[in-house]
């Protein structure tokens, strides 16, 4: 039987190791795509990486026009990631910026000796170790069961040898179709229960009242919950690793008399594994049924053009676009640190933040506001915004009557 360790049906999935394993990173150029572009993957990816618990050695990038379908890279790379792997003895695991079938994984586990992740598994590995609430765990366990089950036939390539023998194909296909049967079974289970926490959502969001629903919206890591904590005054996880927050949390907050719920939301990224979006579509009905959507950006990252884009994606599949969004372009502090020279006046240092202001807003068309989250500045400015933009939603709700909250 192959070295994966699959445990069909497995309650909590604890997440890698908690001891840091060593790990080389592989990934692609294909069409269309820059050296540049490939690079900022992988520093992703050795994020992700580090935030489940392992350290990255090294990383191997191969240009090809099409990943090939037996090893993903061609044959030459993959025979120098093993002499790699041999001549590091600590290295214990190889992960791939794409998703690997299980064909794909079980030929280059056997020929490299160690254990293979693709992005999608590892990215479920890290929504498994942080899930707190049972509707997040639901989720996660819905998202690998649907990762794993065209991956079967990976699973079991000690049958392969049967093929074709007397007598000896029906328990092969049979064992194969039972745990397909298994995990469809577990797939059907785990729906029915997230439609029935879905359906207390809907009864917990209805109590709620009419009140304006405010929804932060954003990249992972960006600050989400540091400006949730900020504003709201209360204590939500928040950490400098991808997917610190997996469940959302809804808070009341009162600005100048004005009340509006605000709730945090799990964290996009490039290449979400669509089974999980599918999975965690019903936390992010919180966005779906907000009417006002702040879009926190880390403006000091040196792709966050790329970033608003995997976000403005991700809206568009859940048909949120088009409701108001207050653009927060966020860690200014750090955007100077790395942009601006230390000499440049302050007079100058204002005119050019204006412009850039102006620029991005010409480029989202959306209101937007710079701040640190962290150095709480431009917090009151930022108040100021959301205040407008909620009393106007309150008014356009209500146009026949004088609120007065």
């Amino acid at each position: 039987m192959s070295n994966n360790n699959w445990n069909l049906g497995e309650k909590e999935k604890r997440g890698l190791k908690k001891e840091k394993e060593q790990a080389v990173l592989v990934g692609l150029i294909q069409q269309n795509q820059s050296d540049e572009q490939v690079n900022e993957y992988l520093d992703e990816l050795e994020f992700l990486a580090e935030t489940a618990g392992a350290m990255t050695k090294k990383r191997f990038v191969q240009k090809m026009a099409q990943p090939d379908r037996r090893t993903f890279v061609g044959s030459g790379k993959l025979d120098e990631i093993k002499t790699y792997i041999e001549n590091h003895e600590e290295i214990s695991l190889v992960i791939f910026d794409d998703d690997l079938s299980g064909k794909q994984t079980s030929i280059i586990e056997e020929h490299l000796k160690v254990k293979i992740v693709d992005r999608s598994s590892l990215i479920l590995d890290i929504f498994a170790s942080r899930a707190q609430t049972a509707q997040a765990k639901t989720q996660v366990e819905l998202a690998q069961m649907q990762y794993m089950l065209p991956r079967l036939r990976g699973l079991w390539t000690h049958l392969e040898r049967q093929r074709g023998g007397i007598g000896m194909r029906g328990p092969g296909e049979k064992e194969i179709e039972t745990d397909r049967r298994i995990i469809r079974d577990k797939i059907s289970l785990l729906k029915k229960k997230l439609e029935k926490i879905d359906q207390q959502n809907i009864t917990r969001r209805k109590s709620r009242g009419a009140m304006i629903r405010v929804a932060l919206v954003g990249y992972t890591n960006v600050g989400k919950s540091t400006l949730m904590n900020l504003i709201s005054k209360s204590e939500v996880f928040a950490e400098d690793k991808l997917f610190a927050t997996l469940d959302t949390t809804v808070r009341k907050v009162v600005f100048d008399t004005m009340p509006f719920l605000l709730s945090d939301t799990v964290g996009f990224i490039r290449k979400l594994p669509h089974h999980l979006v599918e999975s965690f579509k019903s936390t992010l009905d919180e966005v779906r049924e907000s009417d006002l959507m702040i879009h926190v950006v880390d403006i000091a990252h040196p792709q966050f053009d790329d970033h608003i884009k995997t976000v403005n994606t991700t809206l568009t599949e859940l048909g949120v676009i088009n409701k108001p969004t207050l653009m927060v372009f966020n860690k200014m502090d750090l955007y100077r640190k790395r942009y601006f020279d230390d000499y440049v006046d302050e007079e100058t240092r204002l005119n050019l933040e204006q412009e850039l202001q102006e620029k991005l807003k010409n480029r989202y068309e959306h209101e937007n506001v710079f701040i640190s989250a962290l150095e709480k500045e431009n917090i009151n400015l930022f108040r100021e915004k959301v205040t407008t933009l909620v009393k106007d939603l309150y008014e356009i709700r209500y146009p026949y009557q004088a609120k007065h909250w």
